[in-house]
């Protein structure tokens, strides 16, 4: 599909004209398409300002409609409505998938990556919104989108691995527990990338995977098993004895 038509398309889908078109094309474009290009080629850095929109927007949302729900139940609805199985599923539905634009190496793949493309690009759409034209026409397409899919028994879905461990550790230790990108392997297009999670400094848990929220999450899975909030499926873990000090923390 020539860019021209994707464009028209998303901006059907988004129900707004873009003044600054260059917004769309990098929200639509995979990293794999952009390989030597700026950063802002791809939609990596409109994902991280639509990331922090969207949780900004659900959060107050949910305030207002949910005024009887403590704390705890806000989160996890929130955490429901905003995670990457629901975005990828939306953004799925209103056909963002074909639209997306991939380079060359990772043509092929098939369904390989598409939903944390999915989830990606989504929040990059609504970065993109707010800086084209300011928070309600972001807001109004999140309203659209992801407001149909509100009930309070949302929040009763199964919660990620990384909120499951940042409930226990806070509770345990008054901290919140940080991840840190250990490694990352295999070709630009298709890596593979290493996280552990840490508390307190030390290492509690390590995982992989295609993305670094990927990895992330299966780090924080592994520590609820080795420090015993969690069976694993071959009983009891051993923590890890590897120690990492505060500095590089992220």
């Amino acid at each position: 599909m020539k860019l021209r038509k994707r464009i028209k398309r998303i901006e059907e889908v988004l129900g707004h004209h873009f003044a600054e078109e260059h917004l769309i094309v990098s929200a639509l474009t995979h990293p794999s398409a952009a390989e030597g290009k700026a950063v802002s080629a791809s939609y990596e850095r409109l994902e991280f300002l639509g990331d922090s929109i969207l949780g900004a927007m659900i959060a107050a949302d949910l305030y207002d409609r949910y005024p009887a729900m403590d704390e705890g139940q806000l989160s996890m609805l929130k955490i429901a409505l905003v995670s990457g199985e629901m975005l990828s599923e939306v953004a799925g539905e209103l056909g963002i998938g074909e639209l997306i634009l991939f380079g060359e190496s990772e043509k092929g793949t098939g369904a390989r990556g598409m939903r944390s493309a999915l989830e990606n690009v989504y929040e990059a759409l609504v970065g993109a919104l707010y800086e084209d034209a300011g928070w309600d026409v972001a807001h109004e397409f999140v309203v659209r989108t992801l407001h149909p899919r509100i009930t309070p028994e949302l929040g009763l879905r199964v919660v990620p691995p990384k909120s499951r461990l940042q409930e226990h550790i806070q509770r345990d230790y008054r901290v919140g527990p940080t991840y840190k990108l250990e490694g990352e392997t295999g070709p630009a297009h298709s890596p593979t990338f290493t996280s552990v999670v840490l508390v307190e400094g030390r290492r509690v848990g390590r995982g992989s995977g295609s993305t670094k929220k990927e990895s992330q999450a299966n780090a924080a899975a592994d520590a609820l098993m080795r420090m015993g909030y969690e069976q694993g499926p071959d009983g009891p873990m051993e923590p890890l004895q590897d120690v990492e000090h505060s500095e590089g923390e992220a």
